[in-house]
């Protein structure tokens, strides 16, 4: 039997939609590049899935943006609107600005400089004088940034250090106590263990009795 006809119309069930949509997706893209070998033409292909996954194919003998220009050209349509179109201006115009940054400063490294008229020259030297006496002041500014720092770590340092030989003369008398003690203690156990110690019996007759 013959595969039937399909009723063209959206396909309600989400699998069978997905099978159907890879399958003729494969199919298009491969008419496509057969197209593209057996008759030398340019083309090109792009899908989006209701997903918004997008698949592409185009000719290996050109480019999208080449065959959107040739569009272009040969309908006489526009392909951008008139945001895109004012999007392309401004571009333009950031790429103008610096070039002539970039040209204003060479002339500030002293490049370039022999085209210039006088008034030309004597601008862009209150420029570099301007510029000079701003980076003057901010030295000054990061110079007494760095002795104020510099007085700042010395009184800390002096106050620390007056803190350490505090600590270390307080240790000193604390060791010096410690010794004294251990000094009168070793005196006191001499004196109560010494050879002259002795107790008189109760029994001995007094001695200066016989003297």
């Amino acid at each position: 039997m013959g595969r039937g006809k399909i009723e063209i119309k959206r396909i309600e069930n989400s699998s069978n939609r997905q099978v159907t949509y890879s399958k003729r997706r494969n199919g298009i893209i491969k008419k496509a590049k057969e197209i593209t070998v057996l008759c030398d033409a340019k083309v090109s292909l792009i899908i989006y899935a209701s997903s918004g996954k997008m698949h592409e194919y185009c000719s290996p003998s050109t480019t999208l943006v080449d065959i959107l220009e040739h569009y272009h050209r040969l309908s006489g349509k526009r392909l951008w609107d008139a945001k895109h179109e004012n999007l392309s201006n401004e571009v333009d115009r950031v790429k103008k600005e610096n070039d002539s940054l970039q040209i204003k400063l060479r002339h500030l490294k002293g490049e370039d400089i022999t085209s210039l008229t006088h008034r030309e020259l004597i601008a862009l030297e209150d420029a570099l004088e301007q510029g000079l006496t701003c980076v003057r002041h901010q030295q000054s500014e990061i110079v007494k940034t760095h002795r104020r720092n510099t007085k700042m770590l010395e009184e800390e340092n002096k106050e620390l250090n007056y803190i350490l030989q505090q600590q270390q003369r307080e240790m000193a008398m604390a060791a010096e106590n410690v010794k004294e003690a251990e000094y009168y203690q070793r005196l006191r156990d001499y004196h109560s263990q010494g050879p002259f110690a002795f107790r008189v019996q109760p029994f001995q007759p007094n001695l200066q009795d016989h003297m």
